[in-house]
């Protein structure tokens, strides 16, 4: 059985900075591109970043400030999230993409991942 399961979120004052973990289990992790998205109050699911055996790619909402990335022999994948805004408050989702090639076009489309972990919280606020 495949799964994710997401970690680290939080409450942090804006300007602060968080780390999110995700493990996955029930294949090998390596074999695929992954990535995070995040679910706003009242929105969709909107791609943040993925990672593949070539690059990382993010969303330019985060270029700069957040940093994707991964441990293979352990399985989990991490978000590093610097300089936060009230803005990406969100719940943060890790994914695993569909397909076992590489298309950074079609990372950034939500529906092109066939499992989503149930999402870690992440809360900027003072």
């Amino acid at each position: 059985q495949k799964q994710l399961v997401e970690s680290g979120g939080g409450l942090v004052q804006p300007g602060g900075s968080l780390t999110l973990s995700c493990t996955a289990s029930g294949f090998t992790s390596s074999d695929y591109a992954m990535g995070w998205a995040r679910q706003r109050p009242g929105k969709g699911l909107e791609w943040v970043a993925s990672i593949d055996h070539s690059g990382t790619y993010y969303a330019d909402s985060v270029k700069g400030r957040f940093i994707i990335s991964r441990d293979n022999a352990k399985s989990t994948q991490y978000l590093e999230m610097n300089s936060l805004r009230p803005g990406d408050t969100a719940l943060y989702l890790c994914g695993k993409f569909a397909r076992r090639d590489s298309d950074n076009i079609a990372f950034k489309i939500t529906t092109n991942y066939d499992y989503w972990g149930q999402g870690t919280q992440v809360t900027v606020s003072s």
